[in-house]
């Protein structure tokens, strides 16, 4: 049978004599030829957004080039301008560097101050994954996103490693990836402006040290903390080619950003490395990335294509959201952390984002990158099995047979053998 549009194949499954064959649709990523951007355009776009988030700081926006450099390739890929992805080195650069930056803000100071709290963000970071498997188990019941799919789509942390997995465990990697990537948008759009409401409602709860604000500085130097700008970039160079190494070779979920972060972590608590945190113009460089990186996954052709499952899916992202803001209130109660701090923490998803909020809005960045950090762990792990567990109790409590798709068509053909789409 001739192939139907670009994403999608159909395959002929056999069926009884006398009766035409019934299709079984298989769900392919698109293979669109369309030509890669080059080094020079890209170079253009990430200076735009650098430039858009100068302006933005200029005019007081929050995290400004983390929002800048995020509507600016969402605006790109709308207008059909940018059809690819960040190129994968700057990806991996950025990813790396976050990395790197989140673990030299796990000081033995931040760790000691956050172990009083230890059990309650254990508790927070388990209502959050239960928070998301209830929204994901209603979103399923709807019938028209799969239950692997809604478990994946909705679980905070590790939207790549996530996506990557989708696969493997029976689920649409395209609607896993729009929902993750959504909800990271949406995360990263609304965290900075819901932080800095809250920061200038409440400006005692400001103050901790958070290695400056959103601007470049006075000039392009300092690029890292220390004295020795030399020695500190060679000593960052040196974490995040480790880490990145170290982190594929040990298969830490989400290597590229885990590995640094775990090498970072452990050159901070040893007290010996002269520091190596990127700041000024370099920090602002790696927000525009991570910006861009998110910005331009948002589409024509996607938001096309999932039009009609908009509504639903971003019905079950408020309804996270607004749950682990409740978490937030109810975890700075209990443990007296400012309420714009345990937001941060609890947000669900877009650890890079939220940790470029944190910075510019001058949070207590180490509270919120072992919290996220911690979450970003426990899903990664866990998630997996909890797809394989509940994927078939949810799909017999429902009465449709089959268990990962939900959504998936599903036929019977005469050896009795399932097979899905």
């Amino acid at each position: 049978m001739a192939p139907t549009s670009a994403p999608w194949r159909t395959d002929e499954c056999p069926s009884p004599a006398g009766t035409a064959p019934e299709p079984v649709q298989h769900l392919r990523e698109p293979t669109l030829s369309r030509p890669a951007a080059s080094a020079g355009l890209w170079a253009l776009i990430i200076a735009g957004g650098y430039a858009a988030g100068l302006a933005a700081d200029a005019f007081g926006v929050p995290a400004p080039y983390l929002l800048s450099s995020l509507l600016t390739g969402a605006v790109l890929a709308l207008c059909g301008l940018v059809r690819d992805r960040l190129p994968a080195p700057a990806n991996r650069a950025s990813q790396a560097l976050v990395g790197a930056l989140m673990g030299s803000y796990l000081t033995p100071a931040a760790l000691v101050s956050a172990a009083p709290v230890a059990l309650p963000l254990t508790a927070v970071t388990a209502a959050t994954i239960g928070l998301s498997l209830a929204v994901a188990w209603l979103l399923a019941r709807g019938g028209r996103v799969g239950r692997s799919s809604a478990v994946l789509g909705m679980v905070p942390g590790g939207s790549a490693a996530i996506v990557t997995c989708a696969d493997e465990l029976n689920a649409d990697v395209r609607l896993v990836a729009f929902t993750q990537y959504l909800r990271v948008g949406l995360v990263a759009t609304a965290a900075p402006l819901a932080a800095h409401w809250m920061t200038s409602a409440s400006p005692a709860t400001g103050g901790h040290p958070a290695a400056g604000g959103g601007g470049a500085g006075s000039g392009l130097l300092p690029l890292v903390a220390g004295s020795d700008q030399l020695t500190g970039l060679a000593t960052l160079a040196a974490i995040t080619l480790a880490g990145s190494w170290a982190g594929r070779r040990l298969r830490v979920p989400t290597p590229l950003l885990m590995g640094p972060m775990l090498v970072a972590l452990a050159a901070t608590l040893s007290g010996v490395v002269p520091g190596f945190a990127p700041v000024g113009v370099l920090r602002n460089i790696v927000f525009v990335l991570v910006g861009l990186d998110v910005g331009v996954r948002f589409t024509r052709r996607t938001l096309l294509r999932m039009r009609r499952l908009l509504p639903p899916i971003l019905i079950c992202m408020a309804a996270v959201c607004l749950g682990c803001a409740g978490l937030a209130w109810v975890f700075a109660g209990v443990t007296g952390t400012p309420f714009n701090d345990a937001y941060l923490a609890t947000t669900p998803g877009g650890i890079n984002a939220v940790l470029a909020t944190a910075v510019s809005s001058h949070a207590d960045v180490a509270l919120v990158s072992t919290v996220q950090s911690l979450r970003l762990l426990v899903v990664l792990l866990a998630t997996p099995l909890i797809v394989r567990l509940l994927a078939p109790r949810w799909a017999g409590s429902a009465g449709v047979p089959g268990g990962g798709g939900g959504g998936r068509q599903v036929i019977r053909p005469p050896g009795g053998a399932l097979r899905r789409d």
